[in-house]
Formats: structure tokens, C-alpha cells, sequence
């Protein structure tokens, strides 16, 4: 439930801080409050995905899982909203992260 919720909180959140990109007339006032009232949905998402995920994960854990869960919906974002293409340098910023997610999660035991 809580990699879910995190996944549709990130879709929404990305929405929220890059979605006005494509409406540059926009004033300044008004990208901000339209992404202040989609941030309002994200938060309805990443709380309960934190608190239920919180005992079953670390705060470490949930934070390193929504970090790679935040670049995976934003590779999408950025490809089919806004245009851009992935690079190498983004897979090899992606492994590393990746990388970090199998750090957080081995036993310390």
C-alpha cells in the first residue's frame, strides 16, 4: 500500500511543481496557487502512505523509496509532458539511486 500511495503522491506532486512549465503565460500568483491547490492532493497521498508505511519501513527507508519513485515518475513526466529526452547521465543518476534503495534496505544485523 505504501510504495502505491507514494507512486500516485509523486505523480500528482510532479504535476504540482511542473505542470505550469507548459503554461508559461500563467502569472507567477497564479502557477503558484494552482500548484498549491494540486500539492493539497499529493499530501492527501504521502501522509498516510508515511504513516502507514512508517514501522513496516524506516523513516530512512520511505525517504530513499520516495526519492527513486520521484525520478522514475519524473523520467515519464519530463519524456511525454514536457518533451525532453533521457540521457546517459540520467540512467547512471538512476542507477546510483537505485543503489541507495539496496543500501537503505540491507539487514544491519
Amino acid at each position: 500500500m505504501t510504495p502505491l500511495l507514494l507512486v500516485g503522491s509523486n505523480i500528482v506532486m510532479t504535476f504540482a511543481w511542473y505542470g505550469h512549465l507548459k503554461a508559461p503565460s500563467w502569472p507567477m500568483y497564479v502557477a503558484i496557487l494552482v500548484s498549491w491547490g494540486i500539492a493539497f492532493f499529493e499530501y492527501c497521498m504521502a501522509v498516510p502512505a508515511n504513516r502507514i508505511g512508517y514501522g513496516t519501513f524506516t523513516g530512512q527507508q520511505l525517504k530513499v523509496m520516495q526519492e527513486v519513485i520521484t525520478l522514475g515518475v519524473f523520467a515519464v513526466f519530463s519524456v511525454t509532458f514536457l518533451g525532453e529526452q533521457l540521457r546517459w547521465t540520467y540512467f547512471a543518476a538512476m542507477g546510483c539511486l537505485v543503489m541507495a534503495v539496496v543500501f537503505i534496505f540491507l539487514p544491519v544485523d
